[in-house]
């Protein structure tokens, strides 16, 4: 596998990687799940659109990952120097490259990237479903300081149409 710098040309590949591996493990789906779709767009709009906010935040903490010249998967970070503290908001690969130490290997990049940058800490976020990611993250060497509950609530009143 071979590591190289993100590329503009890059971010719709990136994205449909994304969309195929957040099934199931996206909030955004859990969402969509519960209320439907939301001004008109499905939960892989908006994972897609994290993915390019991703790119315009910190291009040059996004690595491909590459084989035989073919886009395999990614990893986005970002990092706040004040801070001290690296960033990963996403991290995707294609069906075929999975379980085999690939995003392992990109996470390592990663963290090398964050010492590099003379960072203290990295920070991933994951859900607890994501049973191989909260494995891998915890082999690396990250510890759970919290979980967190996302709730949703619908803006529109229930009787909102009946009032119209």
């Amino acid at each position: 596998m071979k590591i190289r710098p993100y590329q503009p040309t890059d971010l719709e590949t990136l994205q449909a990687i994304t969309v195929e591996a957040f099934q199931g493990v996206s909030i955004d789906e859990g969402i969509e799940r519960k209320f439907g779709l939301i001004q008109g767009h499905d939960w892989k709009w908006r994972k897609a659109g994290h993915v390019e906010a991703d790119s315009r935040r910190e291009p040059e903490g996004i690595f491909v990952a590459e084989l035989d010249d073919r886009i395999v998967g990614y990893i986005s970070t970002w990092h706040d120097p004040a801070a001290g503290i690296g960033y990963i908001p996403n991290m995707a690969f294609v069906p075929e490259c999975r379980g085999q130490g690939m995003g392992r290997q990109l996470l390592e990049y990663a963290l090398a990237h964050f010492r590099n940058l003379g960072l203290s800490l990295a920070k991933i976020e994951t859900l607890e479903q994501n049973a191989v990611g909260n494995h891998l993250y915890t082999s690396l060497g990250f510890q759970e300081v919290a979980r967190q509950v996302h709730f949703v609530a619908p803006l529109a009143s229930p009787d909102a149409d009946a009032q119209t």
